[in-house]
């Protein structure tokens, strides 16, 4: 496989070498850019993730997505997936003379623990900010020993 061939490894290596843009978009046909965008969007979403007591907790930047622009969804049984995309407004007067804002679609996935509620998801967005709550389901009682009354024969 050549260089070139991977859009994706070519672009983390432009960014790796801080090129700008403009640069990579000479080398590429259209729906090279657009699949390169698209993946540097989904690279730059930032997420923590934490683990307490009682729940999973995912905390996702989306400064200026709307909330109707955000997607929260559990696919094949235990898999988090949150998609979108961030749009650009739409601009009547001047240029842009640099871009550096990252727009397009976005999709994050988390796979999710055997003990994750599946039926007890949240997820609110507030200042830029998602958070998507994942009850865990309470652990089993332990058996207790059966105690088996001895009888005088």
């Amino acid at each position: 496989m050549e260089f070139f061939d991977d859009p994706f490894l070519t672009a983390t290596i432009y960014h790796l070498m801080d090129i700008p843009e403009q640069e990579t978009e000479k080398t590429h046909n259209p729906q090279t850019r657009a699949y390169v965008r698209d993946r540097k969007a989904m690279a730059a979403t930032p997420a923590d993730v934490k683990d307490l007591p009682g729940a999973y907790v995912f905390v996702i930047d989306m400064p200026g997505i709307k909330n109707g622009d955000i997607k929260v969804q559990v696919e094949e049984g235990n898999l988090l997936v949150v998609s979108g995309e961030r749009k650009r407004g739409e601009e009547k007067e001047g240029k842009y003379l640099r871009i550096e804002r990252r727009m397009g679609k976005f999709m994050r996935k988390f796979p999710l623990p055997e003990n994750a509620n599946l039926n007890a998801i949240s997820a609110v967005c507030q200042d830029g900010v998602l958070t998507v709550t994942v009850e865990k389901t309470p652990p089993p009682e332990p058996k207790k020993p059966k105690t088996i009354e001895v009888k005088v024969a």
